[in-house]
């Protein structure tokens, strides 16, 4: 069945879970809001949700130095506390944040990072695409918009699909991960450094490699 904007705000409202997970419940309930809320209840996803609001001041850094130096990550990612920066998951959900960002090179950490100038010759280049494609003006500027999420999914952090689970954002991954250790988790900032960057050179296939060395 259909599922409307309205029934998908007013359950996020409710549960404070995000939009595409909202939505996702309420196709898989029938539209039945109840239903929908006690299934990202279930999921953990609301109790997630409801931790976005405390101090995530603890945490750490990691690092991934690619396979002959090719490319290094460091990023940092905080939680509550101390206690769970030590535990293993906490360490592996960071280990793969960084060599996510090794195999997929975000340039953002999300969409609020992309400044202003580049976000708008973004669209102005989205906009001549357009209508070089011979598209007419007035679907043009909802082209753009439709275009521009492919964008911010090319270069924010946060909006790109897990390069181990592409079935799930980042973003998804994190609050997945808030939802199973119990602490308020985020990706604070990162750098990414490649060989010989601007430089001109032989092309590799990264990703490739990368994704080798994440299923050892």
């Amino acid at each position: 069945m259909a599922i409307s904007a309205a029934d998908v705000k007013i359950l996020r409202e409710r549960t404070g879970v995000g939009m595409m997970d909202c939505k996702k419940a309420l196709v898989e309930t029938d539209g039945d809001m109840e239903r929908a809320a006690e299934l990202l209840r279930e999921k953990g996803l609301a109790s997630a949700a409801k931790k976005a609001g405390r101090i995530a001041a603890e945490g750490i850094v990691d690092s991934y130095i690619h396979m002959g130096g090719k490319i290094g990550v460091m990023v940092e990612v905080n939680c509550e506390t101390d206690f769970v920066a030590k535990t293993e998951q906490f360490k592996a959900l960071v280990h793969d944040i960084a060599m996510h960002i090794a195999a997929a090179k975000p340039t953002y950490l999300n969409a609020e990072e992309v400044p202003a100038e580049i976000l708008e010759k973004e669209k102005e280049i989205l906009r001549a695409q357009a209508l070089n494609e011979g598209k007419p003006e007035k679907i043009v500027e909802k082209m753009v918009e439709g275009r521009i999420k492919k964008f911010y999914t090319d270069n924010c952090l946060l909006d790109q699909l897990f390069v181990k689970d592409t079935d799930k954002t980042i973003s998804q991954l994190v609050t997945e991960s808030v939802a199973t250790i119990g602490e308020k988790i985020t990706i604070r900032r990162f750098v990414r450094f490649e060989m010989g960057e601007g430089l001109q050179k032989r092309e590799d296939n990264f990703v490739e490699e990368v994704m080798g060395q994440m299923k050892k």
